[in-house]
């Protein structure tokens, strides 16, 4: 009978038992030291600042989102090739630590007999910008190109147009912008560090800023 009783008592909105047991979940979730009742997160949370996640993911399909906002691109390069790039994808290249961007690329000039079709392919490092507080793609290099035999003649030519409009097309591109409140928590300040390029995804760590 007294365990009964005692059951009835936490469920009695108004006892003291009650209301204990309920103050005591909450402080345990202000500070942090019930993550089950927090709601799960895509990053582990620091053990110091537990709402703070110590690294974020960014997937293919998000890389390929914001990389794909820059095409088609079409420019006229030192007034000589009218170029195109369509159809871009993306690759991850974990070995180098670097990001992969290919296109379609039409080109025409005074100079080509037709207007030329292929494809080219570039590589670009990924960098933290403070003062943006962006991810950013950086010094892309064409690692490779592709076209029939009319453009033999003009592939000299043809790489340096491509070498600018990769560019202009992607250097300093911001792939992702971090929210105030994402490196920030009770005071402290947070910040990107290491930016590892993986199979599946780009992992960016999340340290606390010195100083």
């Amino acid at each position: 009978m007294a365990r009964q009783s005692a059951i009835f008592c936490f469920e009695d909105p108004h006892s003291p038992a009650r209301r204990r047991l309920i103050l005591g979940l909450a402080v345990l979730a202000v500070t942090g030291l019930a993550p089950a009742l927090v709601a799960p997160r895509r990053a582990v949370a620091s053990p110091m600042f537990p709402f703070i996640p110590d690294h974020y993911t960014f997937t293919h399909d998000q890389v390929f989102s914001a990389v794909a906002r820059k095409f088609p691109y079409r420019r006229t390069l030192a007034q000589v090739f009218d170029l195109s790039l369509v159809n871009p994808a993306v690759g991850f290249e974990p070995d180098v630590n670097r990001v992969s961007v290919s296109a379609d690329v039409a080109l025409t000039s005074p100079f080509l007999q037709q207007p030329v079709n292929g494809s080219m392919t570039l590589n670009t490092q990924l960098v933290y910008d403070a003062p943006s507080r962006s991810v950013l793609l950086k010094s892309p290099q064409v690692e490779r190109t592709q076209f029939g035999a009319s453009a033999a003649d003009y592939q000299q030519q043809i790489n340096a147009a491509l070498a600018v409009a990769a560019t202009q097309l992607l250097d300093n591109y911001p792939i992702y912008t971090f929210q105030p409140d994402q490196l920030s928590f009770a005071g402290a300040q947070f910040e990107p560090g290491a930016i590892t390029v993986q199979r599946d995804g780009i992992k960016v760590e999340i340290v606390q800023r010195s100083g």
